[in-house]
């Protein structure tokens, strides 16, 4: 079951991302509130699902009439930095492929797993890429990372580390993401997607 997923570059996901966020969240106040959005200004509800990772190895799925997301309840409990991720993924999945998702119906579990089983590999890889790379420039907009970069690049050369250790950047990618609410592979991803180099932050 071919899905024709429309290829987009990284570039144009982040002008989608930008787009959200200007109509949803304009100030780019972090961490970005992704879940009051989702549900106060997009109108979707929120389904805490018991077992959904460990029995389908997901930790959320939509609908296809894009009414609901569906989350592990024990990721929506105890991981809040995975749980933000999963719900601005699963945004990007409504943004970026509501025509898809109106096309083939489903609803449940098991039923979009069927429907998931009849994707190719190339398009599955795709839809999900530009997914999680939206989910990334939500929750990290370009702007506000470059100057929490320069922030935490200042506060760890001032404990006299230097640029060149692994420890220092890890450091720095560690309190960047707690700034944006995020786990640190978001943000080194966000590094590696946008060529960001921690060298250039060193005064």
């Amino acid at each position: 079951m071919a899905l024709n997923v429309q290829h987009l570059t990284y570039n144009q996901i982040r002008s989608a991302a930008e787009a959200f966020l200007t109509g949803a969240h304009p100030s780019k106040k972090i961490p970005i509130p992704i879940e009051q959005i989702i549900e106060f200004q997009m109108g979707l509800d929120i389904v805490p699902l018991p077992g959904l990772l460990e029995a389908y190895d997901v930790d959320g799925f939509t609908s296809s009439d894009l009414s609901e997301i569906s989350v592990d309840q024990f990721v929506y409990e105890h991981r809040p930095a995975r749980y933000r991720f999963t719900l601005a993924h699963e945004v990007g999945h409504v943004v970026l492929h509501a025509e898809l998702f109106h096309t083939h119906r489903f609803r449940g579990i098991e039923a979009w797993k069927r429907f998931l089983m009849g994707v190719p590999e190339l398009d599955y890889s795709r839809l999900e890429w530009q997914a999680y790379s939206f989910g990334g420039l939500v929750l990290v907009p370009g702007d506000v990372l470059q100057q929490e970069l320069k922030v935490a690049v200042k506060q760890v050369k001032a404990q006299g580390l230097s640029k060149e250790t692994d420890f220092a950047k890890a450091l720095i990618t560690d309190m960047v993401a707690t700034r944006f609410g995020i786990s640190s592979e978001v943000i080194e991803r966000r590094l590696t997607y946008d060529q960001i180099k921690l060298a250039n932050f060193w005064p």
